[in-house]
């Protein structure tokens, strides 16, 4: 058995989890805190749980209101309301939504395990149609791929080689994002952009770190295969930086970057295709970076991009790697300092019509200046975006420390409200 359980007090989780394992040793129990934590999430379904606890009360919220909204949920796990002494009006209003009810002056007694029992048969039989019907299929499907065990909820993005989904894992009880590789590769192409979709997991996997992206799956089929990554329903730092981004975010985002790139650096890894694009906002504040289709592995000896060849994004790649040349971790930090300028100014550093323009600006044009009032982070931007790596940063660790002290004394010097 595995439940969500909703309520805020600590000691009443602990109770239902003690009396919970009690009858079931091996049952799970998530707990969700809606005062820290928030709604769930509105295409959340609860699929993975066999029934939703819901608590009478919390501080700013009622759980019978959150019954309400959830049961109008098509297809959403069983609820069981917990009613402070055998509430009556309570238990009604909660019968005609569906809801099951059990009083607190239950929860030792058989009724809540009756009541338990009871949703669990209610969502295994839920479970068993749903998966054999037609709509349960076809919300399996993604794009061409069919995918068990995970509902369909919205397409996100989608290239030449690969889509990405919003989907509900059965297992997990949590939206995931899934991302969708197609194995065809265009002739003209020499790039196996299959072979750098599986590298992703790879090196995701192994660097284990909170500063990348978390994957739960990898799957393949004849024609496909597909990773089931973590969401972010806050989106990228791209669209943070559409709306105001106050100088000391600005420098808080570059320093959890520079301990990112920290972490994946240490573990042998060139990123390679570092931009706002790549770096996602976690509800805790965290950061964390995805897309290693493009890295380095040193531990691995995996370079999926052939000699000669130029990938990753003109606008914030380094002299060196725009023109193909041997790289190192440094190359990662001027792209750091790329992202730096352009949360600050607002705009990119070097500007053009084609992308070789913008490569070649990048190596010839001078060092781009910050407005005035960011002059104090202008000496830390020069060393990020150095023309030469050896005068860059020697590594993402000095970088973060250097960005760590410009924050320290932006905000001593009371540069900002």
């Amino acid at each position: 058995m595995r439940l969500l359980l909703i309520e805020e007090d600590a000691r009443r989780c602990a109770h239902i989890r003690e009396r919970l394992l009690s009858w079931r040793p091996h049952a799970e129990m998530v707990v969700h805190r809606p005062v820290s934590q928030g709604g769930l999430a509105r295409e959340f379904l609860a699929q993975g749980f066999d029934a939703v606890l819901l608590a009478d009360e919390w501080p700013g919220g009622r759980g019978l209101t959150w019954a309400r909204e959830l049961s109008g949920r098509a297809g959403f796990a069983p609820i069981v309301l917990l009613c402070p002494n055998n509430d009556a009006s309570v238990a009604r209003e909660a019968g005609a939504i569906g809801a099951y009810t059990v009083s607190t002056a239950d929860l030792d007694r058989e009724a809540f395990a009756h009541v338990l029992a009871a949703a669990e048969r209610r969502q295994s039989h839920a479970r068993a149609i749903w998966r054999t019907s037609r709509a349960g299929r076809e919300t399996q499907r993604f794009g061409d791929a069919f995918i068990r065990g995970y509902r369909c909820i919205r397409r996100l993005s989608g290239g030449a080689t690969s889509d990405l989904f919003v989907a509900e894992s059965e297992r997990l009880g949590a939206l995931v994002a899934l991302k969708v590789a197609r194995d065809r590769q265009d002739e003209q192409q020499s790039v196996d952009a299959f072979r750098r979709f599986l590298q992703e997991y790879e090196i995701a996997q192994r660097i284990a770190n909170p500063a990348v992206v978390r994957l739960h799956d990898l799957g393949v089929s004849d024609e496909h295969a597909w990773l089931v990554m973590e969401y972010f329903a806050l989106g990228d730092l791209r669209r943070r930086m559409r709306s105001t981004l106050s100088p000391r975010q600005a420098l808080r985002f570059a320093v959890a970057i520079a301990e990112a790139l920290a972490a994946v650096h240490a573990a042998g890894v060139l990123h390679r295709d570092l931009k706002p694009g790549n770096v996602m906002l976690r509800e805790d504040g965290s950061i964390a970076l995805i897309d290693f289709g493009l890295s380095k592995d040193a531990a691995l000896a995996l370079d999926v991009t052939d000699t000669g060849m130029i990938f990753g994004t003109p606008h914030y790649m380094s002299p060196e790697q725009g023109h193909a040349e041997a790289l190192d971790a440094r190359s990662d930090l001027y792209s750091l300092g790329v992202i730096l300028f352009e949360m600050l100014s607002g705009h990119k550093p070097y500007r053009a019509e084609n992308p070789m323009a913008i490569v070649y600006k990048h190596r010839k044009e001078p060092l781009p200046q910050l407005p005035a009032q960011f002059a104090a982070v202008q000496p830390v931007l020069e060393r990020l975006m150095a023309k030469l790596p050896q005068e860059r940063f020697d590594d993402a660790s000095q970088a973060r420390a250097a960005l760590a002290e410009t924050l320290s004394g932006w905000l001593a010097h009371g540069q900002e409200p």
